[in-house]
Formats: C-alpha cells, structure tokens, sequence
C-alpha cells in the first residue's frame, strides 16, 4: 500500500495499545510491539489451563485467574500471583503430548508438567468447584492448524491458537471512554480496557467505528499487515471481573446491556470486533502506527 492509497482511505486510526494474554483467561500483557503471526499475535492464547479431563477452564468458572500476572524474561514465560512464587517456564519447553477441548474443539497440545500443573492446582484449587481442584497447564502445538468458523470468516481459512474463536480482537479507546461515561452517569467507577482483552486498540476513530471498519492496513515499514473484522464479539460475564482483585460485580454487562444489544447476534452484547490475519505474518506491529480502512455496510 502506497502513501497515496492510505491517504484516500476513508479513515485513518493509529494503534493506540497492543495487549496479548499468554495464558487464556489470565491477566494481560500490554506491549509497545508485536509480532503479527497467521494466528494473531505472537505468545497470545499460546497456554491454557485445563482440567484433568483436557476440558479448557476460564474466569467464567475461575475469576481468580484474572491474578495471574505474565512477563517474558530471558527466553521464559514467568507467571506470578499473589502468595506464590513465580513460575519460570521456558518458551519452547513441552513435556508430554495433552489432548485438549477449547469450545468445540478437540486438539493435540502439550502439557506443561507436574510442576505448573501443580502450581495452578495450589493457586485457584481452594476456591474451586471439586471437579476444578487438579489443573494443568497446555502448550498450543504450532503443528496443529485449529480453523476459526468459515462461516464468519467467508469461507476463507484463517487460524488461532487458545482464542475462543479468532486471532485478534479489535476495538477502540473511544468504546471504553463512552462506556465510562455512561458508567460514572450512574454513580459507578470507570473501567480499564483490561477487562475486555482486546489485542489491539484503536485510536482517532469514534465509539465503535470498529464494528464498520472494512479490511485495515497497517504499514510496518517491513510490508503492510492486512487484518479483517469478521465477527462482533458476544460478551459473556468476564467484563464484570475486576482484574485487580478477581471481584465480580455486574456494572459493566448490565450498563452494556442499555446499548450494545447486537442485531448481527440475535440481540447479544457486543464490545469490540474479532478479526482474522489476512497478510503480514512475520511484520512488528507498534503503538502509533497508522492504521487506514474504508467504511463497509451491510
């Protein structure tokens, strides 16, 4: 895409934050950078928890998973919550062959040992329904090609790792900063974009431009990266976890509810746009780059 072809797009946006979440469902990492992989973007949704049948385990059953706190250092994943001491787990380490359920899929994946299955099973087994006590932890195999829905897609076969269904989710600054607003009217506390796990947000659009948005190229000065919305994400209850303190309250889906009841969903709450990688595997994607789209209508 040339500078001329940018500039006579009908919007102009610039990546305003960059967010991945190592291990679905725990807390997120925000980035200045990222690799633009076929799945999304690199280490997002590479690990997941499971229970002993292989059956995938979210806030949904477990809030306090929102305390797990990633960062890389030195070539490892380190994972800390609150009263346990880290765990370091090489990148590229993989002990044993795991078959896993994430939705309704079925995959090959690897587990991660006795040792992080151990400190998961110590950290949110007291709180946990008894079928939830013993969890381990899986590796995505990058051998594996787990396909998002073709009907969303258009046929088209896109890929993703541990995600519920896609490789990126898209949304903006100002569709937090207008949720807050309508939060603060009714006298309750503003919310961090956290909550809705986006892993990239935009910035210069209005409220929910992104919901319109046709394919956005963003120049790498590598190449131009190519991403597609394809599906507005249904909110389930995770938005009301606070994921400083694993606290639900229902705020957030109930203030979401008096406007964001989503036709193209049969009437679901929805807040930010799943996307698939069209082009650019291998680009870095940074905060303040120019994201450019055309306006499309259904």
């Amino acid at each position: 895409m040339n500078t001329e072809n940018a500039a006579a797009a009908d919007v102009r946006a610039t990546i305003e934050q960059l967010w991945i979440y190592p291990v679905k469902s725990c807390a997120g990492l925000s980035l200045t950078e990222a690799e633009l992989t076929a799945t999304g973007l690199a280490y997002d949704r590479s690990w997941m928890v499971v229970d002993e049948q292989g059956e995938f385990v979210t806030q949904r059953e477990l809030p306090r998973m929102a305390l797990v706190q990633p960062s890389f250092r030195m070539g490892q994943l380190v994972l800390r919550a609150p009263g346990m001491l880290s765990l370091h787990l090489a990148l590229d380490a993989a002990e044993a062959p795991l078959r896993v359920r994430v939705w309704d899929d079925e995959l090959d994946a690897y587990d991660m040992g006795d040792v992080a299955a151990q400190w998961f099973s110590d950290f949110l087994g007291p709180d946990a329904p008894g079928d939830l006590k013993r969890l381990r932890l899986a590796r995505f195999d990058p051998a594996v090609r787990r396909l998002c829905s073709p009907k969303w897609t258009g046929g088209r076969e896109a890929v993703t790792q541990f995600a519920d269904g896609f490789g990126l989710l898209v949304t903006s600054g100002a569709s937090l900063a207008g949720l807050n607003e309508r939060l603060l009217a009714d006298g309750h506390a503003p919310v961090g974009m956290q909550r809705f796990r986006p892993n990239l947000v935009l910035g210069g659009v209005e409220a929910h431009d992104e919901d319109r948005l046709g394919p956005m190229r963003i120049a790498t000065g590598a190449g131009v990266a190519l991403i597609e919305t394809v599906k507005p994400c249904a909110r389930c209850p995770i938005p009301n976890i606070d994921p400083l303190t694993a606290e639900s309250a229902p705020q957030v889906g109930d203030t979401l509810q008096t406007y964001r009841r989503d036709p193209r969903l049969d009437g679901a709450i929805t807040f930010g746009m799943n996307a698939i990688v069209l082009e650019g595997d291998g680009l870095v994607l940074r905060v303040g780059q120019t994201v450019s789209a055309d306006w499309t209508f259904d």
